[in-house]
């Protein structure tokens, strides 16, 4: 799919990027457009998939997600098969799956309570998926950065 995105669109991104709650009269406001306009980019946005989802980021040890670890799983799969990365997806612990180049198949993130937690998401869910050889795990001691946020141009080429 083709984006053509504008130096408006890209301002606009980086405005809800920063603020996803931002009403479109600050973004208009902002723009100099009437909030109107602003509506309709944001719409178009939506629906050329460039903005995909709006989120809250929440605490996790304020809910008991305090272990963050990252797991690369080797698998038996054919390159191109993503069964195995589906059925990944499916575990409600895991907030990232990525099929990745080099020995192993794929690469986890995930967050649970503690490492009984993960030894029993490791257990009851990893291990119960047909094609998964080994696993290994990372656990993170503690968190400099952690942003979805991505850097957004002035403008596109």
């Amino acid at each position: 799919m083709e984006y053509k995105l504008d130096e408006v669109d890209l301002t606009i991104l980086r405005m809800m990027q920063e603020n996803a709650r931002i009403n479109n009269s600050e973004i208009a406001r902002e723009l100099g457009m009437a909030p109107s306009a602003v509506l309709e980019r944001v719409k178009k946005l939506e629906q050329k998939e460039v903005l995909l989802a709006y989120h809250a980021k929440v605490n996790p040890n304020a809910i008991d997600q305090k272990m963050l670890s990252f797991i690369f799983i080797k698998v038996d799969e054919i390159i191109g098969d993503e069964e195995t990365g589906k059925l990944l997806a499916e575990i409600p612990e895991v907030l990232e799956v990525h099929d990745i180049a080099g020995d192993d198949g794929y690469m986890i993130k995930v967050r649970t309570s503690d490492s009984l937690a993960l030894v029993s998401l490791m257990r009851n869910s990893l291990s119960r998926i047909q094609g998964v050889i080994s696993t290994r795990t990372i656990i993170v001691l503690q968190t400099v950065k952690e942003d979805n946020k991505l850097i957004i141009p002035e403008k596109l080429n």
